[in-house]
């Protein structure tokens, strides 16, 4: 005869708790990581007090996501024995997202929106479909000169070219 554990009784009562710590936690450290991802784009306005929130939380990002990850996990393992299979469902997609945000915090998202520009392509002038207002970064050396237009530079920030024999590297 093969002796059974009785489960813990699902008390849902003392489970709540535990179950709201630890979907604060999932929240915030999904926070570490979009927040400086929400503020930080190109081509939008950032005001100086969203921009150093933003920079200040995206610091800190790589710390506090991994600590409260750990304590998701915690408190999943906490959880785990007394809660019913949805719940259990909610706990394994709040630990994806919490661990996500986590390595997410520790790449440079913006090498993949900003990548540079190994190899520029260029037209001539006359070629060119410019409108008279937009802006370019121009370079020359001796005859030979090349125009960067500033909504391109503003993507890639770092052109390497080749002017008139001398490489360079023009940035934004």
């Amino acid at each position: 005869m093969n002796p059974t554990i009785p489960a813990r009784p699902h008390n849902g009562r003392s489970n709540l708790l535990p179950g709201l710590v630890f979907a604060v936690l999932v929240l915030t450290g999904l926070g570490f990581f979009f927040i400086p991802a929400v503020v930080i784009r190109p081509f939008s306005y950032q005001s100086p007090r969203a921009l150093t929130l933003a920079m200040a939380v995206g610091q800190q990002a790589p710390l506090w996501t991994v600590v409260i990850a750990g304590l998701c996990l915690v408190l999943t393992l906490l959880l785990w024995r007394r809660i019913s299979n949805w719940k259990k469902a909610l706990l394994v997609l709040g630990m994806v997202l919490v661990s996500a945000s986590a390595a997410m915090s520790r790449v440079d998202y913006f090498e993949w929106m900003f990548h540079p520009v190994a190899a520029p392509g260029f037209t001539s002038a006359e070629q060119a479909k410019l409108d008279a207002a937009q802006m370019v970064m121009a370079v020359r050396f001796g005859t030979d000169a090349r125009a960067y237009p500033i909504r391109a530079m503003a993507y890639h920030h770092v052109v390497n070219d080749v002017v008139a024999g001398v490489p360079i590297a023009v940035t934004y």
